[in-house]
């Protein structure tokens, strides 16, 4: 008998709920909802645009960081060519003149 009363209020609660539309307190919140929603995915879209961009412009950063350091680098290299030639002739140079000196003496 207790189960057929519990069915019989379930089946009022559901019917009457179905029936009817919602009554004005339950429609503000959901425009509430709804105005909040369409709020958060706008500033959501501002916010991957921004990181977007952000991440676009880091980009071209790092890519002039690494031509810029390509250019160190090359000019680095250049510099160290230029010192192991110059080192090379100042050897050869003073060989010579070792030498030279040697022959004068001997």
């Amino acid at each position: 008998m207790l189960l057929w009363v519990f069915f019989l209020v379930i089946l009022t609660l559901d019917s009457g709920s179905h029936c009817s539309p919602p009554s004005l307190p339950l429609r503000m919140p959901r425009y509430a909802d709804a105005i909040f929603t369409n709020s958060y995915r706008k500033v959501l879209g501002q916010l991957s645009a921004r990181k977007l961009l952000q991440d676009i412009m880091s980009r071209q950063q790092g890519e002039r960081n690494q031509e810029q350091g390509a250019k160190v680098r090359l000019g680095r290299q250049v510099d160290s060519m230029w010192a192991g030639q110059k080192q090379m002739a100042l050897e050869s140079i003073l060989v010579a003149l070792l030498q030279k000196h040697r022959n004068s003496q001997g």
